[in-house]
């Protein structure tokens, strides 16, 4: 056998085979989602060079061991699900395994007090010679990240590639994906504003968090453009789910002198916990308070009313995640660049339907 057979990448074989690599990876896995006539034409280069399917998984994958870690702040959040499923049907199709450590950090949904610390999960990916580690969520999305922090993932990226779901932080040694967190934002606003609705308020996220930080800077920042009074009594900060909603919304409602014509939610779950609490105290969504999302969830869709959104593309963002980190294995000196700009769903909570302009 050659040199030039023994050092045969897939590169090499999809450039051979005039198809993409994730092809190569499919025939390679015996993936269901190649045609009969592509597998076979693979098979035939592969055969035509001497080498069967998992010397060249083998050749591709030199000194790995083909499982990649996934760490995430709380599983059962759809926005990180939605993401983790995205991350492993690509993870599966490059020929990997997934090893998910689920740390609880945001885990007021479930009761549960005690997050896992994430610099356990970093000593074990280590320990699980996973060849490289991505990271949703967790202490990297605070405002303020402790130096114990830092010095831990700087100490697990020094040793194997890691991608991280969100903003850059000054002197860590890891690849970030950045995602626009108040885009859309304004879009909402307008959109109320142009039903009628002038005293917006906004409710859910947790205070410290740069999603939330970010979501209030642009509401704030938007209504001082648009000359709209700022009323600090209609933001209500909490958490990320319903109940925390729920909570929110109920204590907005009973404390600020103003009853807000409609609300701006950090997601689809603070939403539904907004509208059982708009309901429980005897008003109507939309008729008295319209009610918006800053990002869609599965299920949103099939709420009560319909609930108008954003699409922050999880689904896009989760792809791009695991393409990033694979790259990042193979030492794919090429970069890859996310394009992340949030899409307005327009639907039945927010009142664009009942066909009148509501009071100020």
């Amino acid at each position: 056998m050659s040199d030039d057979q023994k050092n045969l990448t897939i590169y090499k074989i999809a450039e051979l085979s005039g198809v993409s690599v994730s092809t190569i990876s499919r025939v390679i896995n015996n993936s269901p989602y190649v045609s009969a006539k592509t597998k076979a034409h693979v098979t035939d280069i592969i055969n035509k060079y001497h080498f069967s399917p998992s010397s060249v998984a083998r050749a591709m994958t030199s000194n790995h061991t083909q499982t990649l870690g996934v760490i995430v702040s709380d599983i059962t959040n759809p926005y990180f699900s939605e993401l983790y499923l995205e991350i492993q049907r690509y993870a599966v199709d490059f020929g990997y395994s997934i090893i998910l450590c689920n740390t609880f950090y945001g885990g007021s949904n479930h009761g549960v007090s005690d997050a896992i610390p994430e610099n356990t999960y970093f000593q074990m990916m280590l320990d699980k010679k996973v060849d490289g580690v991505l990271i949703l969520g967790g202490e990297i999305d605070r405002d303020q990240i402790s130096d114990s922090y830092k010095e831990a993932l700087n100490r697990m990226g020094r040793q194997i590639p890691v991608v991280i779901l969100g903003q850059s932080v000054p002197e860590c040694n890891c690849t970030f994906l950045n995602r626009n967190l108040s885009g859309g934002v304004s879009a909402l606003i307008h959109h109320l504003l142009a039903l009628g609705r002038r005293k917006i308020g906004f409710v859910g996220g947790e205070e410290g968090i740069r999603t939330t930080t970010a979501r209030l800077a642009a509401y704030t920042q938007t209504l001082k453009n648009l000359a709209i009074p700022f009323d600090p009594s209609l933001i209500s900060l909490s958490n990320y789910y319903a109940p925390d909603g729920y909570r929110a919304m109920a204590k907005l409602l009973e404390q600020s002198e103003t009853t807000p014509t409609a609300i701006i939610c950090m997601n689809d779950a603070v939403a539904q916990g907004a509208i059982r609490a708009i309901a429980d105290k005897g008003l109507r969504v939309p008729e008295d308070i319209s009610v918006v999302s800053c990002d869609q969830f599965p299920s949103g869709e099939y709420n009560c009313p319909r609930l108008t959104t954003l699409d922050q593309q999880n689904s896009y963002l989760g792809r791009m995640s695991i393409m990033t980190l694979i790259s990042a294995i193979n030492k794919d000196s090429e970069g890859i660049n996310i394009s992340h700009e949030p899409r307005l769903i327009i639907r039945e909570s927010c009142g664009a339907r009942l066909g009148s302009q509501f009071e100020q």
